[in-house]
């Protein structure tokens, strides 16, 4: 991996000690340069974890991905860097407030003299900064976060009013690569999988979030959303190729449902 590749790809080029703050700009840049997306997905192209395919579509060929391309690479990069990181398994709330099982998502830990913080660059809408596991409070323009320490594990909460909402659990413990191969290929092919049911395409923006579905564009700035349908196909694709033709270049997209 070639890190002042990859540091161009999010928008930077100088190197600086591994501070907390130099670790917070890098989370914010990739966010607003990398998609989260499932293009592939939906086409029937395999995804693989192997370092090599993962950096050439990203960081060489520009596009975006899901969880398990996207945090392991900024964990590469990371570690060049000279940060102290480990992948860690997560389990997603689910819509009836179930949770998935052990390696429904991939994300990171690192540890910074003697704290450590939550990163994730592969959940979509989530915080856009690193999240110590102490339970302190983070606001960005995404929204307010704390890590919940709880018997056993954590939680991701998100505020929405005056509740705590959890996005998902983890734990601290250290995860190889291999260890989300079961689950990376699950929700690939599964049809319970929320990635083979629906276009998801989305990326930050310093005012808020761009994205893509199967009928709408939402433009979301300075918290007021705006929502666009789409008549047709037609218009969703113009839809990706205006707002995110920089990441999919000759990427065939006419061809999804």
């Amino acid at each position: 991996m070639d890190v002042k590749t990859y540091l161009s790809r999010i928008g930077m080029t100088e190197i600086r000690k591994p501070t907390l703050s130099f670790l917070a700009e890098l989370q914010h840049q990739h966010l607003c340069h990398v998609p989260f997306e499932n293009l592939d997905i939906l086409q029937g192209v395999e995804i693989r974890l192997i370092p090599e395919e993962l950096y050439g579509k990203v960081v060489q060929r520009q596009r975006g991905g899901f969880c398990y391309e996207l945090n392991y690479l900024f964990s590469r990069l990371l570690q060049a860097l000279g940060y102290s990181v480990s992948l860690i398994s997560a389990r997603v709330r689910k819509s009836d407030g179930t949770f998935g099982p052990e390696f429904d998502h991939m994300a990171l830990i690192v540890r910074l003299q003697e704290e450590h913080y939550l990163v994730d660059v592969g959940f979509g809408d989530s915080c856009r900064r690193p999240l110590p596991l102490t339970g302190k409070k983070c606001a960005d323009v995404s929204g307010t976060y704390r890590i919940k320490p709880r018997t056993g594990d954590y939680a991701l909460e998100k505020r929405k009013g005056k509740r705590w909402i959890p996005k998902y659990l983890f734990t601290t413990t250290p995860r190889r690569l291999a260890d989300f191969d079961m689950m990376c290929s699950h929700q690939q092919s599964s049809l319970t999988s929320v990635f083979t049911k629906k276009l998801i395409c989305t990326i930050a923006t310093p005012e808020g979030r761009i994205s893509v579905s199967d009928k709408h564009l939402t433009i979301t700035k300075n918290g007021k959303q705006k929502k666009v349908p789409f008549s047709s196909r037609k218009e969703r694709e113009q839809a990706i190729r205006r707002y995110f033709g920089k990441h999919f270049g000759n990427t065939s997209i006419h061809t999804i449902e």
